[in-house]
């Protein structure tokens, strides 16, 4: 019986791994490159829309560069993802070519995720590709990035793709055909065929990234963007490259991770998933009730205190008495404010500081709970 929720996905963002696009010795494989062209090729002719994130860049330009694995240091990473992304960009700009469908180049860094502006303009700039019949090829800005080279191999950013594109449908590819509740080398593992509820991952347990040694995200990111995605009412198929055109077509093949929330406004999953905190705020018990239960603003009387240096429109962490996490927000004052402001209530802080003191620490539309 095939997947409905996958035969009437209309916009899809497709996730390829590095390992399942290169030789074991680090180069392009032209073979499984040009499968996964056609795969897409034909999906677009049911008249879906496509958008790829690719990985690759390192991976490719390691056999050039006479690199036995992937490197350990940044700058060698940096070098390999410089010579590898030309080579791997014009692999795919031909093999599109040859079903008459152009190809867009579009890399990103996590900086672009986490400045707003950058993340509008990332927007903008695939929405308009798409529009023009463009098959947007999606990776990280290896070249110039740092933290972002260990950003998950791709998979988070697949799933923040997805919000950005409002995508129907994400799949993601790897070298494995399914998730399986152990090892799938383990005697005895079991494959996954549906995850209706994350609760049915409880007792799973998730292996390493594979023996090839030319990818970083393995089964861990690849379902922390599962999680990503269907939080945000987007369906998952995680399957292997080898199996991407039965899982296009709605075979039941991989494991279908059903959506369990709704689609959110981008600023809220910007905020969960594409920002990094630059501090936190501490606040009391009854503060976490109004924030948690009734959607209300984070205000000066809840505060006791705050770490770190941050300034008025950073990303903050709000954590409770025992100093977990409960939400994240843009904060409205600098951290050298925080201590005037704690536990103080509006009318007083503007009656002794200004009615400018008088707003909230967080506004609602600015936070969102984790």
């Amino acid at each position: 019986m095939q997947r409905e929720v996958v035969t009437g996905a209309r916009r899809v963002v497709v996730k390829v791994g590095s390992s399942s696009l290169t030789t074991a010795s680090g180069g392009i494989d032209p073979d499984r490159l040009s499968a996964l062209v056609d795969v897409l090729a034909k999906t677009r002719a049911t008249g879906t829309e496509v958008v790829l994130v690719s990985s690759g860049a390192i991976a490719a330009g390691l056999s050039p560069l006479g690199l036995a694995k992937r490197p350990r240091a940044l700058a060698k990473q940096q070098a390999a993802a410089s010579v590898g992304q030309g080579l791997l960009v014009h692999r795919y700009t031909d093999e599109l070519a040859r079903h008459g469908i152009i190809a867009g180049q579009v890399l990103l860094t996590v900086d672009d995720l986490n400045r707003r502006a950058h993340y509008r303009n990332a927007d903008a700039t695939l929405s308009k590709l798409l529009d023009l019949g463009v098959l947007p090829i999606v990776n990280e800005n290896d070249t110039v990035a740092t933290s972002e080279i260990r950003f998950g191999d791709n998979d988070r950013l697949a799933a923040l793709v997805a919000h950005l594109v409002k995508a129907d449908l994400l799949v993601l590819l790897s070298d494995v055909d399914a998730l399986y509740d152990a090892p799938p080398s383990q005697p005895g593992s079991r494959r996954i065929d549906e995850v209706a509820s994350l609760a049915d991952l409880a007792g799973v347990t998730i292996g390493k990234a594979g023996v090839a040694g030319v990818g970083t995200g393995g089964m861990v990111t690849k379902l922390e963007a599962a999680r990503i995605a269907v939080d945000d009412g987007v369906p998952v198929v995680l399957t292997s490259a080898a199996q991407a055109e039965a899982a296009l077509a709605g075979e039941p093949v991989g494991t279908l991770f059903h959506a369990v929330g709704r689609r959110r406004p981008a600023r809220l999953l910007w905020l969960q998933h594409a920002t990094e905190p630059v501090g936190s705020i501490t606040v009391d018990a009854g503060a976490v009730a109004a924030i948690s239960r009734r959607g209300a603003s984070l205000l000066a009387a809840g505060v006791t205190g705050s770490s770190g240096a941050f300034h008025a429109g950073d990303p903050v962490d709000v954590v409770d008495p025992s100093g977990a996490a409960v939400a994240r927000g843009l904060v409205n004052y600098d951290a050298d404010e925080i201590p005037r402001l704690a536990g103080r209530s509006s009318g007083y802080l503007e009656a002794n500081l200004g009615a400018a003191y008088a707003r909230e620490v967080i506004h609602r539309d600015d936070l969102v709970v984790l």
